[in-house]
């Protein structure tokens, strides 16, 4: 790629970039919908089981699963 089409790349991005960031407005949490109902918050212990360790124990899960399926397959030949 030469320098000219470098250079047209990187502005087309940043154009790009700055356009997003203009056109993208705050987030609005503060005025309620009319019908928002929400609940109420979780505490930080039910927030690191449901985001960290319910993940973890389902990818042993499987990877204890996957594990087991190939080991039964590697039987050692009798002969």
């Amino acid at each position: 790629m030469d320098k000219k089409n470098a250079l047209r790349a990187g502005a087309v991005t940043a154009g790009s970039a700055l356009m997003m960031l203009l056109m993208t407005s705050p987030a609005l949490a503060v005025i309620r919908d009319d019908g928002d109902d929400p609940g109420t918050g979780i505490s930080v212990g039910e927030t690191l089981g449901l985001y960290v360790a319910l993940p973890l124990v389902v990818f042993l899960v499987i990877s204890g699963l996957v594990i087991a399926g190939d080991k039964s397959r590697k039987q050692p030949k009798q002969g």
